[in-house]
């Protein structure tokens, strides 16, 4: 039965694989082709104002949505996550780590049990952290076995160390759970769509109904569980893999001269500035915390300062920069776009029209099952959380105000369909295929089934939430 699963995976896979070779646009490119697709729905589907071309009322609404200040400031903050989160592998403290966790490791049982566990613990806290932590520890594991002389199949460990990434919007670095918990965010993203819901909105949505909730925090105890233990199940039966590696280096610390002063290369410097903004963090945030209302800015500025502390010096906290700023190039200019396509569908009426569908279709118990397939479906296209909060998010929160769902449950759907496919998208993968020198191709039967463990723990998690 096993051997007839693995070969129909492995077909479906190489299929999935030829397609996102040969046809799938870039992120980018799809970003694009979405703005065009939605300007024509909303020539198709919304009445035009009494007093302007409809064709001018769109292209407005599409540029007041791309700078939208309230949306940008987003942006900002969910690639400040991803790049503080790899600024932080990236410290000597943290390869120290990884590589003292690695030293138990002799088969490849082992090694995914123990990549995956690690790895969707630390994403769970920070999705950029856990991205590139993932990385980094399979690929340290594949050196271990290289220079020890012992075997694995390193595309099962690779895929593993990916598996942290279908927890991430589940964590406390989600996008939307972390812009809900943000005191007039909800307000914010609903304005001009439904005045009368707009006044029926909380003021915020803190992590004790989401992330801590204690049905998300079983899911998520179920899928830490679950993972792990058909990772092994498959590890004990495949073959090794040849192994074929130089030692990573990533942005090995200097202490080589730069442009600055004394400053740049003092530890004591360095790390008094990473104190003092946790000294800062402690002071502004206690209050926060202690209410379980996480921000984007909390995290960020907690990152911050510890990523001072373990790189020690400014110098060495400018060279993991550089490294990881190549990750978040990709969205950086996607963002503007999405909120675009956003700006269209709140000014046209496009939401209201997509949310009436929802309803008229949907219960109350059926509405977060579509909402979590949507979202997946959605996330193949826009692979950013943070775009799709800021496309789907409106519809998610008419639609389950209108059949009167929890707003947490909704949020908590759409995050988890959002992550699901992720295993099965390519573009968040990029770092990860970079660092340990594996192929697309390779790790993707694995992350394929991933996914689809992943689907039934949280389907069957929200029918009994």
């Amino acid at each position: 039965m096993a051997g007839f699963l693995y070969f129909y995976v492995m077909k479906l896979t190489r299929l999935i694989e030829a397609f996102f070779s040969k046809y799938m646009p870039s992120p980018f490119a799809i970003a694009l082709l979405l703005t065009l697709a939605t300007m024509v729905l909303a020539l198709m589907l919304t009445e035009p104002p009494k007093d302007q071309s409809h064709v001018l009322a769109i292209l407005s609404y599409w540029e007041n949505g791309i700078w939208n200040n309230a949306l940008l400031v987003f942006a900002y903050q969910m690639i400040l996550i991803l790049v503080l989160g790899h600024i932080l592998v990236l410290s000597t403290p943290m390869n120290k780590l990884i590589e003292k966790i690695t030293m138990g490791v002799r088969n490849t049982g082992t090694a995914v049990v123990l990549v995956s566990v690690t790895t969707m613990l630390v994403a769970f806290f920070n999705w950029g952290l856990g991205l590139i932590f993932g990385a980094i520890l399979a690929r340290k594991i594949a050196e271990s076995a290289q220079k020890n002389g012992f075997s694995i199949n390193y595309p099962l460990v690779g895929a593993a160390g990916y598996g942290g990434f279908m927890i991430w919007h589940g964590g406390i670095s989600g996008s939307a759970p972390s812009k809900v918990a943000e005191a007039g965010h909800l307000a914010s993203l609903m304005e001009g769509i439904n005045p009368g819901a707009v006044a029926a909105l909380p003021q915020q949505i803190t992590y004790a109904d989401t992330i801590f909730s204690t049905s998300n925090l079983l899911i998520f105890l179920v899928v830490l569980v679950a993972v792990p233990l058909m990772l092994y199940a498959i590890g004990r039966r495949l073959p090794a893999t040849a192994i074929s590696l130089p030692q990573y280096q990533g942005a090995a610390n200097s202490d080589a001269d730069i442009s600055g002063a004394v400053y740049d290369r003092s530890r004591i410097f360095g790390t008094a500035i990473g104190l003092l903004v946790l000294g800062a963090f402690i002071y502004q945030y206690a209050e926060s915390l202690a209410n379980l209302a996480i921000t984007p800015n909390m995290l960020n500025f907690f990152m911050l300062g510890v990523a001072l502390i373990l790189h020690g010096r400014v110098s060495n906290f400018l060279l993991a920069l550089e490294e990881a700023i190549k990750g978040a190039s990709g969205i950086l200019i996607q963002f503007p776009l999405y909120f675009g396509i956003m700006g269209i569908m709140k000014d046209s009426g496009m939401v209201v029209l997509i949310s009436e569908f929802f309803v008229s279709i949907a219960t109350p118990i059926t509405l977060p099952i579509f909402t979590f397939f949507s979202a997946g479906l959605v996330n193949i296209f826009v692979p950013s959380g943070g775009g799709q909060w800021a496309v789907q998010g409106p519809i998610v929160i008419e639609s389950a105000q209108q059949l009167g769902v929890p707003l947490p449950k909704a949020i908590m759907a759409l995050a988890y369909g959002d992550q699901l496919t992720n295993m099965l998208q390519p573009f968040w993968a990029l770092p990860l295929l970079g660092i340990t020198r594996l192929k697309a191709k390779e790790i993707l039967p694995y992350t394929l089934l991933i996914m689809l463990l992943g689907a039934v723990i949280f389907i069957a998690g929200l029918l009994l939430w």
